[in-house]
């Protein structure tokens, strides 16, 4: 088991027409994830130039526990409520180097 931290970018760009819902759903995940074991920093940005485009970064102190928060209903609930409404999700799993 490797037990590095590990970080995670999530980019998600959500339809212009349903940007508001995307970020509320988005939002609502926040609270409850930071609260969860193992995470370091749960942070959500909107882009500046781009309002459908949103980026989470967020670093967990294992692999094994950011995968079990994948797994939470949280998460299950917001995918079911943003059905439809995300243009493109990208996911990146990335160690620190320097």
């Amino acid at each position: 088991m490797n037990n590095q931290k590990l970080t995670i970018v999530a980019k998600i760009l959500a339809k212009t027409d349903k940007r508001e819902l995307v970020k509320q759903e988005l939002l609502k995940l926040i609270e409850i994830t930071r609260a969860e074991e193992g995470c370091i920093n749960y942070d959500l940005h909107q882009d500046n130039d781009n309002n459908d485009l949103f980026l989470f970064y967020e670093n967990w102190s294992s692999r094994e526990l950011w995968q079990k928060h994948s797994d939470n209903n949280h998460i299950a609930d917001y995918i079911k409520a943003t059905d439809g409404a995300v243009e493109e999700f990208t996911l990146n799993e990335m160690s620190h180097i320097g």
